[in-house]
């Protein structure tokens, strides 16, 4: 089953990415662009270049999973990256926003005790 939640890990590729790419094309992206592993359980993020397309890719434990969305108006606003990283880990609260369609910029945390 594919749940997001606040324990998994995510990546964002900071590079844009044709869409009809498949999951062994981003699966190749996540092991050589990113160096990361992909069977690790985390959530691997790839966004269009016009910003209207975002597909997640996910291993399962015994599959991966793709989760793709393409919006029919507007835009997915992205969070900043740092061209020296290759590896731009997002908090959920991040990827949530962005899903939804905050702004970023205007976002607010108030603080909150983190155990």
């Amino acid at each position: 089953m594919f749940g997001l939640n606040e324990s998994t890990q995510f990546y964002v590729c900071q590079r844009y990415v044709r869409m009809n790419m498949g999951i062994n094309g981003l699966y190749q992206i996540v092991r050589t662009e990113m160096e990361l592993p992909p069977l690790g359980g985390a959530v691997f993020i790839f966004f269009s270049k016009n910003r209207q397309q975002v597909k997640m890719l996910k291993w399962d434990g015994d599959g991966f999973l793709l989760y793709q969305k393409r919006l029919e108006r507007g835009t997915f606003e992205l969070p900043f990256f740092d061209p020296k990283n290759k590896q731009c880990k997002m908090p959920y609260r991040t990827l949530s926003a962005i899903m939804s369609g905050i702004c970023l910029k205007s976002m607010k945390y108030r603080k909150r005790l983190n155990l």
